[in-house]
């Protein structure tokens, strides 16, 4: 598709203002108030400048926005309510289709369902569930959207219990390439609910999610505990046999990060390098103590595991991934964290080049390997942990420092990995995409044909129709 008019930018934009007397919502336009914080994402080092950006506020102005960029040759971006590492929400010279203002929710609490609109992040979500101690796989930081993270799997708290976000999607709504509004679910379009759990936006703009929900909360037993660097080895070394052993209702996260100036750190210790291990336990208190008792055997610098509000977990690394700072991303699935990986490990995670740049290795497993690879998109179901090295910067100087120990990182861990990637913590190269998908690319690629054959949905982790 093109990125505007054979008549000119002029033309595109006399065209763009018939557009707004067919919509509900709001289409802004260059020069137009809004159109510069409009412009701006949750990546700080994203900076592009579309032809106009058209908040909907419901399908009706969905379908407008997709017949209208199909019909006159115009480049599409679809934006959640969240934020996206690869800046996927925006693009030159096209048409940004923002579904930030439809919100909706309707939770069932009898049936155990969510019936959500795309706009909606998951602080928003947690808060109407919990109301009725009720969840389903989320995010581990509240400001991401439930699109973005839904369609390219979504690893949470509840992953080893509950499985994956996509595995708790049960139907969806759907505006295809054609303007067609479609559900899609185990017994109405079947192929496209299989894409859409892990095929990303590939496939057309999800108007509405129907979850799955389950008890939980609004009390569980988690929170982090924080160890020195120079203590990583052996913290790891008795993690793994910890892990190994864990009741699916645990699920556990190691963070390599630089102490923050927080109250809970002690001042001694702000501003240096720190492995933590963080859970979540959806059993009983008294359980969750037990449980984590081989951590407390290592005598933490800092223990804030115990009781916590469910909602309060969700937002607990929220002030690490601040609107407008600057990110780069890379994942890889690891086969097994023996000694040689732990030894790489630990040494790019003590070579941080900024103070906001982490490293996460989220415990997979359980209920995840449940699911065989085949059933949904998303095919790394074996894999017992996922890494994501995370690059962020809020200098400009320290863009090139970060950006090439993020490539370092990758690079060293590769032999120890699978092979693939994760949608949602990759950034670039887009030519890996096939990584994300494995063996089931090609079915995918069918299912892009049929769906969108002409690829107006390519501004995503593309898969290309031929």
């Amino acid at each position: 598709m093109g990125s505007n008019l054979g008549g000119g930018f002029e033309a595109l934009i006399s065209k763009l203002v018939t557009l707004k007397g067919l919509i509900h919502g709001e289409l802004i336009l260059p020069g137009e108030a809004g159109y510069d914080e409009g412009r701006r994402v949750w990546n700080g080092m994203i900076d592009r400048h579309r032809a106009a950006i058209l908040y909907c506020v419901d399908e009706h102005d969905v379908v407008a926005a997709v017949r209208f960029a199909r019909e006159n040759g115009l480049t599409i971006a679809i934006r959640g309510g969240g934020h996206n590492v690869a800046g996927f929400g925006t693009c030159d010279g096209g048409l940004v289709v923002d579904l930030s203002r439809m919100k909706k929710i309707e939770v069932d609490p009898e049936a155990m369902v969510a019936r959500v609109q795309p706009g909606l992040t998951w602080a928003e979500f947690d808060k109407a569930t919990q109301k009725h101690g009720l969840a389903t796989t989320g995010g581990l930081v509240s400001t991401t959207g439930i699109s973005g993270l839904t369609l390219g799997g979504g690893v949470g708290w509840l992953v080893r219990k509950y499985g994956m976000t996509i595995d708790n999607l049960i139907g969806a709504e759907v505006v295809t390439a054609s303007g067609e509004k479609i559900r899609a679910s185990e017994t109405e379009n079947q192929d496209l609910f299989w894409a859409l759990r892990g095929g990303g936006g590939n496939f057309g703009v999800v108007t509405l999610f129907e979850f799955r929900l389950h008890r939980v909360g609004p009390q569980v037993f988690g929170g982090p505990l924080f160890y020195p660097i120079g203590r990583a080895s052996e913290v790891l070394r008795t993690y793994i046999r910890w892990a190994s052993s864990l009741p699916d209702e645990l699920t556990s996260l190691v963070v390599f990060l630089t102490a923050p100036p927080a109250p809970f750190i002690p001042a001694e210790l702000q501003g240096t390098k720190m492995i933590a291990i963080a859970t979540c336990y959806t059993g009983s208190l008294r359980d969750g103590e037990n449980l984590i008792e081989p951590l407390r055997g290592l005598k933490p610098a800092v223990d804030l595991a115990g009781p916590t509000p469910y909602v309060g977990l969700q937002s607990m690394f929220d002030a690490t991934a601040p609107r407008g700072i600057n990110a780069y991303w890379r994942s890889l699935y690891l086969k097994q964290l023996d000694e040689p990986a732990v030894a790489r490990l630990v040494d790019c995670a003590s070579n941080f080049k900024s103070p906001f740049s982490q490293i996460h290795i989220h415990q997979l497993g359980g209920a995840v390997s449940r699911v065989s690879s085949k059933d949904t998109a998303f095919p790394h179901r074996e894999s017992q942990y996922l890494m994501n090295i995370v690059g962020l910067w809020m200098e400009p100087s320290q863009a090139e420092g970060v950006i090439q120990w993020v490539k370092t990182t990758w690079t060293s861990l590769a032999p120890h990995s699978t092979g693939g990637e994760y949608a949602n913590f990759m950034g670039e190269p887009i030519e890996r995409v096939k990584a994300i998908y494995g063996d089931n690319y090609q079915r995918l690629v069918e299912i892009k044909r049929k769906y969108d054959p002409h690829n107006l949905f390519h501004i995503n982790q593309n898969i290309k129709p031929v």
